[in-house]
């Protein structure tokens, strides 16, 4: 059961529209089902002789009489609107149900407190099976306003009670960092423009990957206004600094005037503040250089990602948080170089996890500071590194679950349920990108000499796993990985011991893959040697972006001889 509060400031306005037909005829028998008096309020909707008029009369009374108190003054803002929605699959609720719904509503939210004669005016309208629209006047008799602060979260606390007691479907609760959700207006007019989301959220959208890719706030708007998002800085009038920011979707409209979402409208971490803290003023020379080694992104990142693992399981909340959102960045930035058809998968991950990389714990970004620079390198990265990409994948897999179950053990319900969301996404992400690549190692598995040898490392350091290591079906595509590293200038024993001894591997439903992925990240020893080789000794003048990639890991001999 959903409620959404919000105010306006016309009482007929929207008694106009709750009994109407609505925007595409969707309201059927629309009538009061509760009120503050049912015999004192008018029903357009069951008496024939009773008016829209008559009815704003009734609840604007006390309205009218603090009006004339103030001289001519209506109260700003004075109607409060509360719709209250099933969720899909739930049972038929009836009119009384509804009624009794709506009372609680008003009395959790102080709109009218059980008891209260003095309380404001509402009314329970119902044009539909799955909702009703609970509307109120909120100045009381006494003249006063109601004591409405924090209405909405009360409103969802009370649901969550009437969602137990009459056996609907539990929702999660909220803690007041989730977004807003677009209004009915705004999804018809999508509907009616023939797009998928309403402006709102594909705004929400845009502004979360562009910031986990820029590195200063005005390159933030820079790339906003390049794909045509229209940019309104608020400017303070005595500091002449910039305070905060709106933001217009292309071509959406009203009464010829853009429409305006301010940035902490879309989200609570996309406010001016929040991306100033995360998006420090960086000059030009400040942008990252082309390395040498154009997996090095790709091996940072990983390494990051790792951490934040370790972090998640024992570190403080506030660099927790911090994490969570530095890893959100890094969810973006891997869906904008993934290429293949796991990459709607990918965006799909980094959409769900918004919700889950705030709450109300205040996040440290500066402990976080590694992972987003990181996963900023990761969105200038211009190669496709393969495997490491995979790995990448399956590091990303187990931070998506942990920061689930961090949110689940600090009772952030609906953060828990996106992380959980984002760890699907992933998973079919990786199914679908690690399959082939498996299926392609294991075809290039080395001869049976050597693949005894790597059994023999693995019983020497791994003597607890190795049985279930070997009857892993990605063993031989492990064989492979091994050969490749020990081409590259690894140890494969000493591989086997530091992938295992990483986190541990009794959880893991395929160890072999853990370990094949684990081994795949760690980088190209002898291509390193060379590299520093070549710049202590001054050999090469050549620039970073004009030298040769580096011999990856993942390369059997055969084809490092063609790649030198």
């Amino acid at each position: 059961m959903v409620p959404d509060v919000s105010t306006g400031a016309s009482t007929l306005g929207l008694i106009n529209y709750l009994f109407g037909k609505g925007r595409r005829d969707e309201h059927t028998d629309p009538h009061i089902v509760a009120a503050w008096d049912m015999v004192g309020a008018p029903d357009p909707g069951r008496d024939p002789t009773a008016t829209y008029t008559q009815l704003a009369r009734r609840l604007d009374h006390h309205v009218d009489l603090r009006t004339r108190e103030l001289g001519g003054e209506k109260p700003p803002q004075h109607v409060w609107h509360c719709p209250v929605r099933t969720a899909p699959g739930d049972r038929y609720l009836t009119d009384a149900e509804w009624a009794e719904v709506a009372r609680r509503v008003v009395a959790a939210t102080g709109i009218a407190p059980e008891g209260d004669e003095k309380a404001c005016r509402w009314i329970a309208v119902r044009h539909a099976d799955d909702h009703i629209h609970i509307m109120a006047t909120t100045v009381r008799a006494d003249g006063r306003r109601p004591r409405t602060n924090r209405d909405g979260w009360r409103a969802q606390r009370e649901c969550r009670k009437i969602e137990a007691e009459f056996g609907l479907r539990r929702l999660k609760s909220g803690d007041l960092t989730a977004p807003r959700t677009p209004t009915g207006a705004e999804r018809a007019k999508a509907e009616r423009q023939g797009q998928e989301k309403a402006a709102r959220e594909w705004l929400r959208e845009q502004a979360y990957a562009i910031a986990a890719a820029v590195r200063s706030i005005d390159e933030y708007f820079t790339v906003l206004l390049s794909i045509g998002i229209q940019v309104r800085p608020r400017i303070g009038p005595e500091t002449g600094e910039v305070t905060g920011y709106s933001l217009a979707a292309p071509g959406d409209t009203g009464r010829g005037e853009p429409i305006w979402f301010g940035g902490s409208s879309l989200a609570p971490d996309l406010s001016y503040n929040r991306l100033c803290e995360r998006l420090q003023t960086q000059t030009l020379a400040d942008r990252p250089q082309a390395v040498a080694d154009p997996a090095e992104p790709w091996h940072r990142t990983e390494t990051a990602i790792r951490d934040a693992n370790d972090v998640l399981d024992s570190g403080e909340d506030a660099v927790a948080q911090g994490y969570l959102n530095a890893f959100g960045d890094a969810l973006h930035n891997l869906a904008l170089t993934a290429n293949g058809g796991h990459r709607a998968e990918l965006q799909a991950a980094a959409r769900a996890f918004n919700r889950a990389r705030r709450s109300a714990i205040r996040a440290d970004h500066q402990a976080a500071t590694a992972l987003r620079e990181a996963a900023k390198e990761l969105a200038y990265a211009s190669h496709d590194p393969g495997g490491l990409a995979i790995a990448l994948i399956f590091a990303a897999l187990h931070v998506a679950r942990a920061a689930a179950k961090w949110h689940e053990q600090r009772g952030h319900e609906q953060q828990a349920a996106a992380a959980e969301e984002a760890f699907r996404h992933l998973q079919a992400g990786y199914q679908q990108a690690a399959q082939p690549v498996l299926a392609d190692l294991a075809r290039r598995a080395p001869r049976a000499a050597t693949a005894d040898r790597f059994e023999q490392d693995l019983r020497a350091v791994l003597p607890d796993h190795a049985d279930r290591v070997l009857s892993d079906p990605a063993w031989p595509a492990l064989t492979t990985t091994l050969a490749r590293a020990e081409t590259a200038g690894h140890n494969p024993r000493r591989l086997l011991s530091e992938a295992g001894a990483r986190r541990e591997l009794d959880s893991a439903e395929h160890p072999a893959e853990v370990l094949n992925w684990r081994i795949t990240a760690q980088p190209n020893r002898r291509a390193q040697a060379a590299r520093r080789q070549s710049t202590v000794s001054g050999t090469t003048s050549m620039s970073a972006a004009q030298r040769p990639p580096a011999t990856p890991v993942n390369m059997t001999p055969e084809e490092r001889g063609r790649h030198r």
